[in-house]
């Protein structure tokens, strides 16, 4: 058991750095973007916005999960880095479905994997969900002050 922490533990910090990384740079393109681009968001620029964001997490979400599967075939759990990163992405993703499961020794792993995914997820959509709140409250003021200008 301590070897499987000893091991398991060092990769969940390397993929908290990279989520933290991740979400530091989508948050500083989103600022700098709204920065430069003022006034209210259209459709296109909002779905655009959004999409970036998106697209930015899921990216570090597949990237951890390749690390973890990495991790397996390192340690000689998987013949091949399909099977790999099925396990992972099955276990990142907390499903669970049983149909390839790691070897006695080192199935402590699967659970810390699947904290590690529970985590980034919830990463993940907080700040997916602060980009369609800042886009809501960007497009809601231009709508108010359109309504004052018109009046």
């Amino acid at each position: 058991m301590l070897t499987e922490l000893l091991v398991g533990l060092p990769v969940m910090l390397i993929c908290l750095a990279l989520q933290a990384g991740f979400a530091t740079l989508c948050m500083n393109f989103y600022l700098r973007y709204n920065r430069t681009h003022t006034g209210p968001s259209g459709f296109l620029r909002s779905s655009l916005l959004l999409s970036m964001v998106m697209l930015t997490m899921l990216l570090s979400n597949f990237l951890q999960m390749a690390l973890w599967a990495a991790l397996f075939r390192l340690l000689g759990e998987f013949d091949s880095a399909s099977a790999a990163l099925y396990f992972s992405g099955v276990t990142f993703a907390t499903l669970g479905y049983g149909d390839v499961v790691l070897s006695p020794e080192w199935r402590l792993l699967g659970p810390l994997e699947a904290a590690n995914g529970i985590l980034m997820f919830g990463v993940s959509t907080a700040v997916m969900t602060a980009a369609v709140m800042d886009v809501l409250k960007r497009n809601t003021a231009a709508q108010r002050l359109e309504q004052r200008q018109g009046d």
